[in-house]
């Protein structure tokens, strides 16, 4: 795998880091995650291919350890506020200079400098700052976060993935590692760039919700079906167009120009009333095989046995029958493998990953005694 012989510190935090580090271990890295003690393990499901190692942090015997661990490591991901890491004398700065090497990822909400650097947040307000939540809603209701997927996931977890991916490349070149300040508000608004660069588009010029690509135009919505279910529609050019109407068995000359905003509500209401005259299994019959850019909304249990993401093997399921997201994107030569096991137990690794990064059991011994770590391997077992 692309990522064979990495050897990643997540320290464990909410959804963000743990998909950070999931990315880098389904593509080959070697991901310990650093959990608290006493912690009831990652909330957030993502610790696919990882282990597990439980270390306390807040007093200096553990400090000590980690630090020694980052002296082998190729990469440190934190999830902390602006601070929290210097305190506990584990900032860049020092592990840095123990390991020239090493890549140190921050990934925070408002990132490591600013007024707002030291304060909480989540998915939504990193989205309101970032100018992108103002632009997500129906027409005349109040903009709504779409769930936790865009700051938390898109700009955080994936643009910080992103980011180490580009350090370790950089490193081949300089043999240096560097230092990674990756935040939800920034790479929210650099993922959504398009919204900047296409104001001169006039694509953006109406109230949220009544814009070409907002939900305002009727061939770029989603509809209801007659037994209660979506079918999306996303028919912009004028060919997909003709066959959206062909499709639903309207004619034409008997509508509207399509681009003409002032008999968008009309034309809305005309598509709406005849997607509600079949099912999402007969609209599916009518659109599959033709180009109309009209697919059904899919459940998340419904998509795995989709006939196309079926046929690309898109969703796999673990050893617990789980199904999820296979690795994307694919590559051709090192393909990610993810782990199909079970996700860690809290420690359920500690003693493992400490022998690999040249502790001996004597020193283990001691530092289990002092409650400096702890081994759940025993209950792992049961």
């Amino acid at each position: 795998m692309a990522l064979r012989g990495i050897w990643v510190l997540e320290l464990a935090g909410l959804a963000p880091g743990p998909f950070c580090g999931m990315i880098l271990a389904d593509f080959g890295a070697r991901v310990v995650r650093v959990d608290r003690p006493g912690s009831s393990g990652d909330v957030s499901h993502l610790s696919r291919g990882k282990r597990s190692l439980v270390l306390d942090l807040k007093r200096p015997e553990g400090v000590a350890v980690l630090r020694r661990m980052c002296t082998r490591a190729d990469v440190v991901l934190e999830p902390f506020r602006c601070g929290v890491m210097e305190k506990l004398q584990l900032g860049p700065e020092i592990l840095q200079q123990e390991n020239p090497r090493l890549i140190y990822a921050r990934l925070s909400g408002f990132g490591h400098s600013g007024s707002f650097s030291k304060l909480a947040g989540h998915d939504i307000n990193y989205l309101a700052l970032s100018g992108v939540l103002s632009k997500i809603g129906r027409s005349g209701e109040n903009p709504y976060a779409p769930l936790n997927l865009l700051a938390d996931f898109g700009g955080g977890g994936l643009t910080c993935a992103l980011g180490i991916m580009l350090a370790l490349f950089e490193r081949t070149r300089s043999g240096k590692g560097q230092v990674i300040d990756a935040n939800m508000v920034e790479g929210t608004a650099y993922l959504s760039s398009f919204l900047w660069k296409s104001q001169k588009l006039n694509l953006w010029e109406g109230a949220r919700g009544q814009n070409l690509l907002d939900g305002g135009a009727p061939f770029y919505t989603t509809y209801k079906t007659a037994d209660g279910e979506f079918m999306a529609v996303g028919a912009l050019e004028p060919q997909f167009y003709s066959q959206l109407i062909r499709g639903l068995g309207l004619k034409s000359d008997e509508l509207p120009d399509q681009m003409n905003k002032a008999d968008w509500p009309e034309m809305k209401k005309k598509f709406a009333d005849a997607f509600a005259k079949k099912t999402k299994a007969e609209w599916c019959k009518i659109f599959d095989s033709v180009d109309a850019c009209v697919t059904p909304v899919l459940t998340l249990q419904e998509v795995d046995r989709h006939c196309h993401n079926k046929e690309r093997g898109s969703f796999i399921t673990d050893e617990e029958q789980g199904v999820s997201p296979r690795p994307a994107p694919l590559l051709s030569n090192t393909p990610a493998t993810p782990s199909s096991k079970r996700d860690p137990f809290i420690g359920e690794h500690t003693e493992e990953i400490l022998k690999e990064f040249g502790f001996n059991q004597k020193e283990i011994d001691q530092l289990k005694s002092d409650k400096i770590i702890e081994s759940n391997k025993l209950t792992a077992q049961l």
